[in-house]
């Protein structure tokens, strides 16, 4: 009986991990890219060589040869061809759609607890022998798609000018009493998710 639980368990972890986006790349664009930085002192700064790097959402430069991570602590923005960076908290987040003045942003970074996890998954334990001490073979089943990168998106508010990471908890800190009513009420609708951006949107609409 435990066997069968551990089994269903195991089988949850991995359907769960195949549902997320998932991707053979560290980087946001295939290839590194011209970018407007915006520092947080103010200047300005136009590089060639940029990427947004998926480990933590942070800036990748080419310095030479090299390709290095920015000291976060000094980016207020970045902007690409295509898209408008800007930095919540440590993470460097996009625009995905605004509601008057307040807007919705998203970062995307590679789910490193989901990708370790899928691995442990696929090492299967065979010929367990139990004796004074505890013996095992293990055996890896992973394959390639194993080794791909689980993505997540870790969303943010833009409300009053101010971000807030999308969870009630952080919402409720700043809301007020008849808000947090409405919040708690549509959270709790069965078609509402955190994860999906529509809801998101329409949370924020009612948060107007």
């Amino acid at each position: 009986m435990k066997l069968s639980s551990l089994f269903i368990i195991t089988l949850i972890s991995v359907q769960s991990a195949f549902g997320q986006d998932r991707t053979t790349k560290l980087t946001v664009y295939p290839e590194f890219k011209p970018s407007v930085i915006e520092l947080a002192d103010g200047r300005i700064l136009k590089e060639k060589f940029t990427n947004i790097f998926l480990k933590n959402s942070s800036l990748l430069y080419m310095s030479g040869t090299v390709t290095k991570e920015a000291y976060m602590a000094n980016i207020k923005s970045v902007k690409f061809d295509d898209r408008l960076y800007v930095k919540v908290d440590t993470l460097l987040a996009y625009e995905v759609d605004s509601v008057g003045n307040d807007a919705l942003y998203c970062a995307t970074v590679i789910d490193q607890e989901a990708y370790r996890q899928n691995l442990r998954n696929n090492q299967v334990m065979t010929n367990i022998s139990l004796s004074d001490q505890v013996s095992t073979t293990s055996v890896d089943l992973s394959n390639e798609d194993d080794y791909l990168f689980p993505l997540i998106n870790i969303y943010y508010y833009r409300l009053n000018g101010k971000f807030v990471r999308c969870h009630d908890r952080s919402l409720s800190n700043v809301l007020n009493k008849e808000k947090k009513r409405m919040l708690r009420t549509f959270v709790h609708m069965d078609d509402f998710s955190w994860s999906d951006q529509k809801s998101l949107i329409e949370l924020l609409k009612r948060l107007q």
